[in-house]
């Protein structure tokens, strides 16, 4: 890949719808339970060959002079994941600036051990801004399979380009992973960012798959243990398109309610039944390790995702953890969702982003953001659309117009951050999110009731999911089919939406110059189709200074 950067300074790091349902999980002992069906999974050399790397490598939250590198060894068989068992092991890392390895730039070992279910990370310093790496991993002989990194341009570049993949919501049980693979495939990303629901905690047929279980997870059961999450994340990191989007570029990951339960807040979880699922603070400290052992984050500040990168003077990513601080979800309605004691974001948090936006002095602000910011009201649906719009965002099903999951539950927050960027003249705030499982281009007005002679503060992209359920599979018709009728509804009563996407799932690849950030939409063909094929869908743009969203003919 060639560069499209002129660079060179040191690093900068700063500081991190669900259909509802009640299960009562009985959770089985770890190793016995858990080896059969994971290890069925797993290659056949995971029996017979060890050490292994079966679950990839991978690399994470770029730096100008460095990279954060994960994987799992397998030591011996019976050390899978989530047993406990499993000799101390030492594994090797190597970085060159080629993929034969013949320019090694960094190298080193660590530990992997049963504490950490065997994962290692290595966050590597004392690279080149900008720049193309290729690393991999040994243990016992093994090495693992080689892949790509690339560190961030320096803090003072004058950065001509960068293209970022955006993805969210990926349910193994509904699908194959293949908008990774095209991802992947494409050979142009500086990065991917992962906005959050990268697992999901359901038992096997308990999360809309159109009522077929397109390939079953493991462990079967509902996961409540940090055995649990660590099996449920080794499982993912078995398909072979999620492991190639890891090698093919670093991840920029956040978390949202799933990779802990549905509509996960700071003391609870609408999945969540304290006693019988034990205590909601043990099933979050379970989660939010197994989390940070399986992916390459890095976290600034301990047991969160809100940190910031920085990519040369075109671009900061300000990256949000909306579920850690925030107050319980309110029922629609009742008046609460104005409250100012209650919080989305959680007072230092709010306080954090509020600063990193006004000192930023690059021309992009991202926020990596896991829920949706913009206001949405559903309009006048017919019942049979209205009902599985409102399932899907956990709305009573006579359909008032607010989802408390996503900012509108939390309109004090929302409030305080749109007036900061009006009162302080910050410009070209772009909101990259996912959750919803729907493509969004959206203006953020700072009043939506009188949008358009309100201004816009900030604009929005929102990402359809990977797999998980939207509107055509809850309805179980055609891709397209209630996109077509619900759209124009949707738009209708939200004059900020430009464009909205009910029904197809995909990705979004996000392209930056100082003159506008655009993000190209794509679909696939098929989730329950391991070579679906991917389309260019729509784009849309923001044109610096306007705070504004357009529609663009063609992709970048």
């Amino acid at each position: 890949m060639t560069s499209r950067y002129r660079s060179s300074k040191p690093p900068e790091d700063l500081d991190s719808r669900t259909p509802r349902r009640r299960t009562v999980v009985k959770a089985a002992a770890a190793s016995a339970v858990l080896a059969g069906p994971l290890a069925a999974t797993l290659p056949a050399r995971a029996v017979d060959q060890a050490p292994a790397f079966l679950h990839g490598v991978a690399s994470g939250d770029p730096l100008p002079d460095g990279v954060l590198l994960w994987t799992r060894v397998t030591p011996v068989p019976e050390a899978i994941p989530g047993s406990g068992l499993g000799p101390d092991t030492e594994v090797s890392w190597v970085v060159a600036r080629d993929r034969a390895f013949t320019t090694v730039v960094a190298k080193g070992s660590t530990t992997a051990t049963a504490a950490s279910d065997h994962t290692v990370k290595a966050d590597i310093r004392g690279l080149e801004p900008a720049t193309d790496y290729w690393f991999r991993f040994s243990a016992g002989g093994t090495a693992s399979p080689a892949a790509r990194t690339r560190t961030a341009p320096a803090a003072d570049a004058a950065v001509t380009g960068l293209r970022f993949g955006v993805v969210s919501c990926a349910n193994w049980e509904a699908g194959y992973f293949s908008p990774y693979r095209h991802l992947a495939a494409r050979g142009d990303l500086d990065a991917w960012l992962h906005l959050g629901d990268y697992i999901y905690e359901y038992g096997t047929g308990e999360y809309g798959t159109r009522g077929t279980v397109v390939r079953p997870h493991a462990p079967a059961h509902e996961i409540v243990t940090l055995a649990d999450y660590r099996v449920r994340h080794a499982r993912y990191k078995t398909d072979p398109d999620l492991q190639a989007l890891h090698a093919a570029a670093p991840v920029v990951a956040i978390w949202d309610d799933h990779e802990f339960a549905n509509d996960a807040w700071s003391g609870g979880a609408e999945n969540h039944t304290e006693g019988a699922e034990g205590t909601w603070s043990a099933r979050q400290a379970a989660a939010k390790q197994a989390y940070f052992e399986w992916m390459p984050v890095r976290p600034a500040i301990a047991g969160t995702t809100y940190r910031r990168l920085r990519f040369g003077k075109l671009a900061d990513l300000s990256l949000l953890d909306l579920r850690s601080f925030r107050s319980q979800q309110v029922k629609v309605g009742n008046g609460e969702v104005d409250d100012p004691d209650r919080t989305l974001t959680g007072r230092a948090q709010l306080d954090w982003l509020k600063a990193g936006l006004k000192a930023s002095d690059t021309t992009w602000r991202l926020v990596g953001n896991s829920v949706m910011v913009s206001p949405f009201a559903i309009g006048s649906l017919s019942a049979d659309l209205l009902k599985p719009l409102a399932k899907l965002l956990g709305l009573p099903q006579e359909g008032l117009a607010l989802n408390t999951d996503q900012w509108d539950g939390y309109t004090d927050d929302r409030r305080e951050i749109l007036a900061h960027l009006r009162t302080n003249a910050i410009r070209n705030t772009v909101f990259l999110t996912g959750d919803i499982h729907m493509a969004w281009a959206n203006d953020v007005p700072v009043d939506a009731g009188t949008y358009p002679l309100s201004p816009s503060a900030a604009t929005e992209f929102v990402v359809t999911s990977v797999t998980s359920d939207n509107l055509d599979d809850m309805v179980k018709v055609p891709q397209g089919t209630v996109s077509a009728v619900a759209a124009p509804v949707i738009r209708a009563a939200n004059r900020h939406v430009h464009w909205v996407d009910t029904d197809r799932h995909g990705f979004g690849v996000l392209d930056l110059t100082a003159e506008r950030a655009q993000m190209d939409y794509y679909v696939v063909s098929d989730r329950a189709k391991r070579d679906a094929t991917a389309t260019w869908s729509r784009s849309y743009r923001t044109r610096s200074g306007t705070q504004k969203v357009e529609r663009t003919y063609d992709p970048v």
